[in-house]
């Protein structure tokens, strides 16, 4: 392992020069009008993958084409690893924020030491190419690879990823391995290396409460007839109790609880709530009451309404009674929850509670179940041990409230379990001016995957 290390130590001029090529690109996917670049961007990574010895290749979709390769020297007894990544980027806008051009990558000191300035520097590019170098790196040392790996770039993830079930479905063939690797994440600190072992899903959905066949003036119907809006409210306000538990039949059923040893290793994470919801004018965590804030933000479903509004929204005052009201819902959920069921229980619930005369209209929106990666899993059990030889400290398990779709597509499509360990920071202005990527970051990620090539192998 040290031979690799070394390798990768003294290759990082060599690797920047190859992350700034990259960077130069301008592969917006969002835009028409660089359709050119993300092209530009794919075939760049297909050359330099080809170049190191990979069976490389564009698949091409409805959009922008995917880049899959693979490096089977390790044999066909060893674990097979799918990486993912992406090599479209965001809009720079507004252009007039950046400090340089955001297509032509700095090196720029920084409180932390240098830092990599362009726009994709750490989403995603730069947490490709340091996969990629720790790959070169195995592959200099010893002439081939601990795993059999197969690459897989995206090149439409920055605009929602509209062909990537086109793109899996059509290499379902070529997509198999025993589990996907992701970097396209953060650590914890930048210290502390992170593992992310849980997300939330989604369930959206429209509820429209009909009442009169049309907006009554509120004099000549006032007190008789009635309002829209507050039947709605009056049945929401339902939702929850005051402890924050939400009151949907069966909605808790199938959630395993959060373990006392997850509690303490997040207590020890040194997480401070204040200080998080300060940031946004709030001070008190508003979850379920008996659970840890970070069980709130990653190990607990939620409900959420998203939008209300009926009746007159313009100025001054119209005084009617609407014919309508209409609320926005979201749930987040966690793994052991069905986004359907939870949909069905959600029309019951408002159903059974109607006044007479009211009716309820539906439109569902996205579905998409939680995930939660099996602690036991040999793989997992492999990076928390490679992160730690690296970083000198244990990796922090932690989740994700947010969903990532890519995950719930590698699950469904491919039937695969992903493990997501990235090497960015919260301060790294990912879809802002200025994204930037620590050079330790960089060089330590290298490093780390490396390892994780390794560990992978048994």
């Amino acid at each position: 392992m040290e031979k690799i290390l070394h390798a990768v130590d003294t290759a990082l001029p060599a690797s920047l020069e190859r992350l700034f090529a990259f960077l130069r690109i301008p592969s917006i996917s969002a835009q028409p009008a660089h359709a050119g670049d993300c092209r530009k961007a794919a075939e760049w990574a297909r050359e330099t993958l080809a170049g190191m010895g990979f069976e490389a290749r564009l698949s091409e979709t409805r959009g922008h084409p995917g880049v899959i390769a693979h490096n089977f020297s390790a044999g066909p007894d060893a674990p097979h690893v799918l990486f993912y990544g992406h090599y479209d980027v965001q809009p720079a806008d507004p252009l007039e924020l950046w400090n340089s051009d955001p297509f032509d990558p700095q090196l720029v000191e920084g409180p932390r030491g240098p830092r990599i300035v362009a726009r994709g520097a750490v989403d995603d590019k730069g947490q490709v190419v340091s996969f990629l170098e720790a790959v070169r790196a195995h592959l200099a040392v010893n002439g081939k690879l601990p795993v059999r790996l197969t690459v897989l770039l995206e090149g439409e993830e920055e605009n929602g990823s509209p062909s990537l079930a086109e793109l899996l479905t059509n290499e379902r063939d070529n997509l198999r391995a025993d589990f996907v690797l992701v970097a396209d994440t953060n650590m914890w600190n930048f210290e502390t290396p992170a593992i992310t072992a849980s997300l939330r899903g989604l369930a959206a959905i429209d509820v429209r409460l009909h009442g009169p066949s049309r907006d009554l003036h509120s004099g000549l119907f006032g007190g008789i007839a009635l309002n829209p809006i507050f039947a709605l409210t009056h049945i929401l306000g339902q939702l929850k109790d005051d402890q924050g538990r939400i009151q949907l039949p069966g909605f808790y059923d199938n959630i395993a609880p959060v373990s006392a040893a997850q509690e303490a290793a997040w207590a020890g994470l040194g997480f401070d709530v204040n200080a998080f919801l300060g940031d946004v004018g709030l001070h008190q965590p508003a979850g379920e009451a008996d659970q840890i804030p970070l069980a709130q933000l990653w190990a607990r479903p939620t409900a959420e309404l998203n939008g209300i509004y009926g009746g007159y929204q313009g100025d001054g005052s119209k005084t009617v009674i609407p014919a309508h009201a209409t609320a926005k819902l979201t749930f987040r959920l966690v793994a052991g929850q069905d986004p359907v069921k939870v949909l069905d229980a959600f029309e019951r619930f408002v159903t059974d509670r109607l006044p007479k005369d009211a009716r309820a209209e539906f439109t569902r929106g996205g579905a998409a179940p939680g995930y939660s990666l099996d602690p036991n899993a040999p793989f997992l059990k492999a990076a928390q041990a490679a992160l730690q030889a690296e970083y000198g400290i244990q990796p922090a398990l932690i989740g994700s409230g947010a969903s990532i779709p890519v995950v719930e597509a590698f699950k469904t499509i491919l039937g695969l379990d992903t493990l997501l360990a990235g090497f960015g920071l919260d301060d790294d202005c990912i879809h802002s001016p200025n994204e930037k990527f620590e050079l330790a970051c960089f060089h330590r990620g290298t490093r780390a995957h490396a390892r994780l090539l390794a560990a992978f192998a048994g």
